[in-house]
């Protein structure tokens, strides 16, 4: 099976030192297409929410809806309705503002991160990335929240699909936020999410702890303990979309 690394989002700092795309996974899997993460949706780019018109402020996007999700696999040959389902790391702006865009997909993510999204109150200032429109039309939700399995040393949540794919709890720069690990011919792939910017050596390591959440440190540790796992984050530079176009 395999899994496709879409860029959903361009969004670079006005500095030009961190130029990055938004990494969204199109997984085959035994229950049909699954995507990881939507990126911007076509309504964001019709309609923007105030979240996306601040982010087209402090940062530098080429705001081209041909980077929408449900352009980018119609660019790969597939419909909408042909993803049956969607995992979501978060529900921050940039991760699920692309779910209306695919009515008839099952909704699968972490309870703690729905009820952040569902409850009305603001914890946190990242909250303020919680936009409810994004479901407006009413999808079905799966919720996990019960840790059943280990993958290496982390906790894990075992997700209903083929190849082996699990929740990875990450906490922290929200409230549910999980990584996805995705067992692959040669291995595993382990999409960490907002949870660290394991390639990224400029940002102090204070303000990446600051927006980010605890666990930078303990993925780079486990990236160099386990170097046959292939490890992203959302956020990730040109290069590594060139490189790991096709996940096998």
């Amino acid at each position: 099976m395999t899994i496709r690394l879409l860029n959903c989002f361009t969004c670079n700092d006005r500095f030009g030192v961190l130029k990055t795309g938004m990494a969204c996974l199109l997984v085959e899997t035994n229950q049909g297409l699954a995507l990881v993460d939507t990126g911007l949706g076509l309504d964001d780019y019709a309609n923007p929410t105030w979240m996306t018109r601040l982010f087209r402020i402090i940062t530098v996007m080429p705001f081209d809806p041909n980077e929408a999700a449900v352009n980018r696999i119609r660019q790969l040959g597939y419909q909408p309705e042909d993803i049956r389902h969607i995992l979501l790391t978060h529900m921050h702006f940039d991760h699920c503002s692309g779910l209306a865009d695919f009515p008839h997909a099952k909704v699968h993510v972490h309870k703690r991160e729905y009820d952040a999204f569902t409850d009305g109150k603001v914890l946190h200032w990242d909250e303020f990335a919680y936009i409810p429109r994004y479901i407006a039309h009413k999808p079905v939700f799966v919720l996990y929240e019960s840790v059943d399995s280990k993958w290496y040393d982390f906790d894990a949540i075992r997700l209903p699909f083929e190849p082996e794919m699990y929740f990875i709890p990450l906490f922290g720069h929200s409230r549910g936020q999980c990584g996805v690990a995705i067992r692959t011919s040669s291995g595993w792939f382990l999409h960490a999410a907002d949870s660290s910017a394991v390639y990224n050596d400029e940002t102090p390591k204070w303000l990446i702890h600051l927006v980010l959440g605890p666990h930078d440190a303990a993925l780079r540790a486990f990236m160099k303990a386990h170097p046959e796992v292939l490890v992203s984050n959302s956020h990730m530079f040109p290069g590594f979309f060139e490189r790991h176009k096709i996940i096998v």
